[in-house]
């Protein structure tokens, strides 16, 4: 497997404007940025100010205001200051195709087009690896952004993570309530090299100062060997001191209820929505997060990159030993 090297070349400080900063992710690359010697303005939607300052250093800026509305963006967030680049943690919270393109192309555009008319010459994007396939509305809707940003002219780096520790960990307090560890399929159907947020909060960073990582396509990993879902069971069965016990979902029923919610969907929006939603659970049942070899069509291990040092089964067991709770927010499939 390929490593990142986590010394990118350093120049002097730069100011930043950050949007979703209250993201886990978000705060992550904030506090990375402003431990890189970096300014960070963040800009919040309102009412999210003051959780977000108790999270942060004191001093750093912090500014409300609508990210969907380019006058917003201009007067509450740039407010004529000069800033070097524009760092986007900023994500739909569910993928539903509406929030979506609102959100992942509409709200991105404007973000660009203001961010050039300030002169800010440098956007690194946080977009998802699955977007090498895609066959969801949000995928759609992120590929189209990249697509814009390519084309801008200015200064990018599109980072493509593989999967996140969070999104791994939702079945946690089944397990710890005596419950099995639901399986799609075998569960191993997929893999993946999960990052964490510090690690990938330092390599988002990393990106204003490498010029090896600028106008490029970043597909990253965390460091180690790829899991699959079964792998993470058997582990927090381990770490529980549980004899493993697994539950298998077709996903030949993940595909009846689609089809159910797709022809309910055509008289209840609600019910079109679901069926969405629906159809981002299956993909994450059935599809690897790592890279696609486009020749092959199948998942490369080897040529998914590894960063950091943080490992998934290094934080299962925190979580496990220390009782925590996961903050997963919208994502959530279990």
């Amino acid at each position: 497997m390929r490593a990142v090297d986590g010394a990118g070349a350093r120049t002097q400080g730069k100011r930043v404007l950050l949007l979703g900063a209250t993201g886990t992710i978000g705060r992550a690359t904030a506090m990375a940025l402003l431990e890189c010697g970096h300014e960070v303005v963040c800009f919040v939607r309102p009412g999210r100010r003051e959780t977000l300052l108790e999270q942060l250093p004191p001093g750093v800026p912090v500014r409300e205001g609508d990210v969907t509305d380019r006058s917003s963006l201009s007067r509450d967030a740039i407010r004529g200051e000069g800033f070097d680049a524009l760092v986007s943690c900023l994500a739909s919270r569910t993928g539903a195709p509406e929030d979506a393109w609102a959100i992942d192309f509409l709200a991105h555009s404007g973000a660009l087009d203001t961010a050039r008319q300030a002169g800010i010459a440098q956007m690194i994007l946080l977009s998802a690896i699955c977007v090498q396939k895609p066959l969801l509305e949000f995928q759609k809707a992120k590929l189209a952004f990249e697509a814009e940003l390519i084309a801008s002219g200015m200064t990018y780096s599109i980072i493509r993570p593989t999967a996140f520790f969070k999104s791994l960990s939702g079945q946690i307090d089944r397990l710890r309530g005596g419950k099995p560890f639901l399986l799609f399929g075998n569960g191993e159907l997929t893999a993946c090299k999960p990052i964490s947020d510090r690690d990938l909060g330092v390599f988002i960073a990393g990106c204003l100062d490498d010029q090896s990582r600028w106008n490029r396509i970043l597909p990253i990993g965390g460091p180690g060997p790829a899991v699959t879902p079964r792998e993470q069971g058997e582990e927090l069965f381990r770490l529980l001191n549980r004899k493993p016990v697994f539950k298998s979902v077709p996903v030949g029923l993940m595909d009846a209820i689609i089809r159910g919610l797709d022809l309910a969907g055509r008289v209840s929006p609600r019910l079109k929505a679901k069926a969405e939603l629906a159809r981002i659970g299956r993909y994450y049942a059935t599809e690897s997060m790592l890279v696609l070899d486009s020749e092959t069509g199948r998942y490369d291990e080897e040529a998914t990159p590894s960063f950091g040092s943080d490992t998934l089964f290094g934080f299962y067991e925190r979580v496990v030993g220390q009782g925590l709770s996961i903050e997963r927010g919208d994502h959530a499939v279990f």
